[in-house]
């Protein structure tokens, strides 16, 4: 991977900005994303945005490198820290659990009055990032999961708007699966899902020679809820 060919992963991250944007990449690594959105898709201004000083310095060489330095802005600081209200329109996060994405548009709120559209890849718990949106106002526009390297990644798209649009059939099946992966059913969503019920039926097995308390009753219910909602979609056609 470097700034001509993204990984697919970034590369259906990079598909959701919009030419003309000005963009940040916060936890932009080597800073490969903004590069291929100034080299491809027209961004007006980026932000690269490291936490770390490794990353940092990458990310400083390779836009130092492909002359980009006019365009793309490298700063060292935490989640969107390194940005001024009012300075971006888009906002990019990659890599990350969903939790901590979450924690950072969160703590950053103050910098998010002139964004229009957020474009997340978690690692794990998209949920948490559905109801941040449910939360904030923020709607949930478009959904994307893809495989890579055997790994599998949900890329969320949201943009102000009715945060309860996405949800009118099932919200609790929506924001564990998301609404539009729900509906294509794709074969990373498949796999996916049979893959985390299989996980759950172990943990419910191992739970059921548990002490009887209230926190293990509550998982028990936890696990057979969230395995009735996989059911549930896995048995649907494919619409």
């Amino acid at each position: 991977m470097n700034t001509d060919k993204l990984s697919v992963r970034l590369s259906t991250v990079a598909k959701y900005v919009i030419e003309g944007a000005r963009i940040a990449d916060i936890g932009s690594d080597h800073a490969y994303l903004p590069c291929y959105l100034a080299k491809n898709v027209g961004i007006r201004f980026a932000v690269a945005g490291e936490v770390a000083m490794g990353p940092y310095q990458s990310a400083e060489r390779n836009v130092l490198s492909e002359g980009l330095s006019d365009i793309i802005s490298v700063r060292m600081g935490d989640g969107l820290e390194v940005i001024q209200p009012g300075e971006v329109d888009c906002i990019t996060i990659a890599g990350m659990g969903g939790a901590l994405i979450t924690n950072i548009l969160e703590n950053g709120k103050n910098k998010l009055d002139s964004v229009k559209r957020l474009v997340l890849q978690p690692n794990i718990s998209a949920i948490s990032i559905r109801k941040w949106f449910l939360a904030n106002n923020w709607e949930l526009v478009a959904e994307e999961i893809i495989e890579e390297d055997g790994k599998i990644y949900e890329i969320l798209i949201g943009e102000k708007g009715d945060p309860y649009k996405p949800y009118r059939t099932n919200v609790d099946m929506g924001l564990l699966l998301g609404p539009f992966l729900v509906k294509k059913q794709d074969a990373a969503f498949r796999k996916k899902w049979a893959a985390e019920k299989e996980n759950w039926q172990c943990i419910y097995g191992a739970l059921e020679g548990a002490a009887e308390t209230a926190e293990t009753n509550e998982k028990r219910q936890e696990l057979v809820n969230k395995m009735k909602l996989v059911e549930e979609a896995l048995g649907n056609e494919k619409s």
